[in-house]
């Protein structure tokens, strides 16, 4: 009984001493291996900063500002980046699953072999981006924008693309069976064996795009525009294999 106030005062230190830790995380300065899971750090100017390895989950980044950051292996799993810029930033192997990012920008970004399945990317900006293998899966990437970007063996399974913007994408290999790309637009793209297997691609613009050896399977194409578009041997929603010669409808 006599050690219980003592036991007391050290249970009350150790408890203060693990809170005022986990806040004062918050304020680590950025650099390598920093971890601000749940931090509230938005509006925060990152430019050019070295986050490499860090763990940001869960954290309220809306509106900071990653501009050319390095920030490769980082994780914004769950993380709030509505409005928040990344442009020409490195973000190979980086996750970013379920996050909220309606109106971010990933200009030119690297993301090759990063995670971004079921994230909320409404209105996202991804023109001129590097994303050779990343996982869109079931990411809600409506009105986002791809334009110019490199995608080749990205996946965009069950992916919500209405319209979205691929145009003068390059899509080599990339699959986007089961996805939604209503009135998307593929001016230009380079979609060479991608997959667009029982994908609703109503009202889509594939004007001028290369689809060759690419796969439609039992896909919706009900007044999609073709005009232009390269068919060399490519698969049709009947299973039908398009001859060669086949430009601006499945011959």
């Amino acid at each position: 009984m006599l050690n219980t106030p003592v036991n007391g005062l050290f249970l009350l230190f150790f408890t203060l001493f693990w809170l005022n830790s986990a806040f004062a995380a918050c304020d680590d300065a950025a650099a390598p291996k920093v971890n601000w899971a749940n931090c509230d750090l938005s509006g925060k100017d990152f430019k050019n900063k070295d986050l490499s390895d860090s763990i940001l989950t869960g954290a309220d980044l809306s509106n900071a500002d990653f501009s050319h950051a390095t920030l490769e292996n980082v994780d914004f799993n769950f993380a709030k980046l509505e409005g928040t810029r990344f442009d020409g930033s490195k973000m190979t192997n980086s996750r970013l699953v379920a996050v909220k990012a309606t109106a971010a920008s990933f200009r030119g970004v690297n993301l090759e072999n990063s995670r971004l399945s079921r994230a909320v990317l409404i209105n996202a900006d991804f023109s001129e981006a590097r994303a050779g293998r990343a996982n869109f899966y079931e990411a809600n990437l409506k009105s986002a924008s791809f334009i110019n970007a490199k995608l080749t063996k990205t996946n965009f399974e069950h992916t919500d693309l209405t319209r979205a913007k691929f145009d003068g994408a390059s899509l080599d290999r990339a699959m986007l069976s089961n996805a939604r790309l209503y009135e998307s637009s593929f001016v230009g793209a380079n979609a060479n064996k991608a997959v667009f297997d029982d994908s609703d691609c109503r009202l889509a613009d594939f004007t001028k795009a290369n689809l060759s050896k690419a796969s439609f399977r039992q896909a919706d194409i009900e007044e999609s525009i073709f005009t232009d578009a390269v068919l060399r041997d490519t698969i049709w929603v009947d299973y039908k294999r398009c001859r060669a010669s086949s430009i601006g409808g499945c011959l």
